[in-house]
C-alpha cells in the first residue's frame, strides 16, 4: 500500500525498456545476487521523459534567468564550449589510451596551460585539481613542501584573512598547517599592522583572495606580498575571482607564488549542480618542481620533419597526483573553447565589463540598502539585508521575496564579516535591461520591507513550493527516495 507514495505514477506491468535478445550463451547467477525486493517503478518511457522535464523546469538556471549569486560568477555558458567538448575525439577518448592516439587531447591540455601561463602570470600550470577548494589543497601542499624541502619545518602558519573564501581555514587545516586569522581594516583590505606582528620564522604564507570577498581590490596588495615574502613565507592567491582581472592584472606580476583558477567560474565551464568544476593551479619559477603532476608537456620529435609530439612528465619534486588520471578534461576543453573564441582582447573586455556591470548595481542600490565598504567595486559587492526600523527583517526574507519577481538570490550570509550580507554579483553576460530590472526589484523588496514585511517574512509567493527549512533540509538528511517504513520493511 505505500508504493503510490513513492512512485505515483508507476503502474505494474507497464515496463519502458526492452533488452534485445543476449549474443552470448546464458548462465545462472550465484544464488542471492539478484535482489527481489527493490520494488523498482514500472513506467513507460514517455512518462519517465515528461516526469524529469517537468523537475527540470521547476530549477531556475542562467538558461532561464538572472543569477545575480556572488563569488561563484554564475555566468552564461555558450553551447559553442559544450558542443567542442561533446565532439567524438574528445568525449569518447579514455585517459588509459598510448599518448600517440591522444595528441589532440594532449595539445588541448598543453595549449590550456600555456594560455593559463599567460592570464595569469606564471611559469607552470597543472590542470590536475578538480574545483577551486582542490587547487587550494594542492597549492598550500607545495608551500609546505618548498619550506620542508629546504629545512625549515618550523613553517607551519598560514595567515588567512577574514574576507577570504571559507575554504581557505579548512585547506590550511586538511594541510597539516595552523590558521591564523587577519581582520580587516575599515576600507576593507588586510590589516597591515595585524599582518607585520604575525610576520616571524614560524610563517609558510598568506592566502589571500583578491578581489576579496567584498568585492574590492587589495589596495596595498604589493606591499602586502613584500611583508611575506620579507619573512620567508610565500603568497597563495586563491583565484576564484579572476573574472575581474582578466587581461588587466597578472596575480604573478604582483608577487602571488602560486594561484588556483576556478575554470568553472572565470571561463564558463558549467558551475551548477556540484560541479564538475575546475581548479588548474599556477605557479611562479620556485614551485614549477613541485606542481601536482602528470602535466602536459612538447616532447622533441624523432626527426625534424615530423610535428611536435605531446605527452605527460611528472615534475621532479611533485607533491604527486592529486585526482585520478589528468583533471576533469571536459572542462579542459571548454575553457579552451572560451579562450579561443575571445582571444586576448576579449578576455580584457570581459573583467571591464564584470567590473562595469557591478559597480551599475551597486550605484542604483546603495541608496536603498546599506553597503559597508562602501567604494568602487570589482566584480561584485556586499550590500546588507537589514532595514533601520524593521528588525524583523533580515537577509533570507530579502532572497525569498527576491524570487517572486523572478531573480535568483544572491549569496546570503557571506562573507561573514557584513551583518546579514548580500553578495550580488552580475558578471559581464548581463545586458542593461536585466540589470535595471534587477534594480528595479530589489528597490521595490526594500519599499515593502517597511510597509509590508509579512510579504516577505511569507516569501515565496508564486513559486512551486513555499519557504522551506533549509537548516533542516541540511541537517536531517533524506539520502533515499523511499519512506522510511518501507525502507524498514525491506530490511
Amino acid at each position: 500500500m505505500l508504493e503510490p507514495l513513492i512512485y505515483e505514477l508507476s503502474t505494474p506491468g507497464r515496463p519502458g525498456h526492452r533488452f534485445p535478445d543476449p549474443d552470448v550463451p546464458l548462465a545462472d547467477l550465484p544464488e542471492g545476487m539478484i535482489r527481489q525486493d527493490l520494488m523498482l517503478p514500472e513506467l513507460s518511457e514517455l512518462e519517465v521523459v515528461r516526469h524529469f522535464v517537468r523537475l527540470s523546469q521547476l530549477n531556475h538556471a542562467i538558461d532561464t534567468g538572472f543569477y545575480p549569486l556572488g563569488s561563484c560568477s554564475m555566468k552564461y555558458n555558450p553551447k559553442v564550449n559544450e558542443d567542442a567538448a561533446r565532439l567524438p575525439g574528445f568525449a569518447h577518448s579514455h585517459p588509459l589510451q598510448d599518448p600517440s592516439t591522444q595528441q589532440g587531447s594532449l595539445a588541448v591540455m598543453y595549449s590550456l596551460q600555456d594560455w593559463l601561463k599567460e592570464v595569469g602570470g606564471f611559469a607552470g600550470i597543472s590542470l590536475q585539481p578538480a574545483a577551486g577548494a582542490h587547487g587550494e589543497l594542492s597549492g598550500i601542499l607545495m608551500i609546505r613542501a618548498y619550506h620542508r624541502d629546504r629545512g625549515q619545518p618550523q613553517r607551519n602558519k598560514i595567515l588567512v584573512p577574514d574576507s577570504a573564501h571559507g575554504t581557505n581555514p579548512a585547506t590550511t587545516t586538511m594541510s597539516g598547517l595552523r590558521v591564523v586569522e587577519l581582520p580587516s581594516d575599515a576600507r576593507g583590505n588586510v590589516d597591515l599592522e595585524a599582518l607585520r606582528a604575525e610576520c616571524d620564522e614560524t610563517l609558510a604564507g598568506l592566502m589571500l583572495t583578491n578581489p576579496n570577498t567584498l568585492g574590492l581590490f587589495e589596495e596595498r596588495v604589493q606591499e602586502v606580498v613584500r611583508l611575506v615574502h620579507d619573512n620567508g613565507g610565500l603568497v597563495y592567491g586563491d583565484g576564484a575571482n579572476m573574472n575581474a582581472l582578466l587581461g588587466v592584472v597578472r596575480p604573478g606580476d604582483l608577487g602571488f607564488d602560486v594561484l588556483h583558477f576556478n575554470l568553472h567560474k572565470t571561463f564558463s565551464t558549467p558551475h551548477g549542480g556540484g560541479g564538475p568544476g575546475a581548479g588548474p593551479v599556477g605557479v611562479r619559477d620556485l614551485l614549477v618542481d613541485y606542481l601536482p603532476g602528470p602535466v602536459a608537456a612538447e616532447l622533441e620529435p624523432e626527426s625534424e620533419a615530423l610535428p611536435p609530439l605531446y605527452g605527460l612528465v611528472m615534475p621532479t619534486k611533485s607533491i604527486g597526483r592529486v585526482k585520478a588520471f589528468h583533471g576533469h578534461f571536459g572542462m579542459h576543453v571548454r575553457a579552451y573553447a572560451f579562450i579561443r573564441s575571445h582571444g586576448k582582447p576579449g578576455m580584457r573586455a570581459i573583467a571591464e565589463h564584470a567590473v562595469l556591470n557591478a559597480n551599475y548595481l551597486l550605484a542604483g542600490l546603495r541608496q536603498s540598502y546599506r553597503v559597508p565598504f562602501d567604494r568602487r567595486c570589482m566584480h561584485e559587492f556586499v550590500a546588507e539585508g537589514r532595514f533601520e526600523g524593521v528588525p524583523e527583517i533580515h537577509a533570507l526574507d530579502v532572497s525569498k521575496r527576491l524570487m517572486d519577481y523572478g531573480f535568483h538570490p544572491p549569496t546570503n550570509y557571506f562573507p561573514l564579516i557584513v551583518r546579514e550580507a548580500l553578495m550580488i554579483e552580475p558578471t559581464e553576460t548581463e545586458s542593461k535591461p536585466t540589470l535595471d530590472a534587477f534594480i528595479e526589484a530589489m528597490k521595490a523588496i526594500a519599499e515593502e520591507a517597511h510597509s509590508e514585511p509579512e510579504l516577505l517574512k511569507g516569501a515565496p509567493h508564486g513559486t512551486p513550493f513555499g519557504r522551506l527549512d533549509e537548516v533542516q533540509a541540511a541537517k536531517q538528511l533524506v539520502l533515499c527516495c523511499r519512506p522510511a517504513e518501507l525502507e524498514r520493511a525491506a530490511l
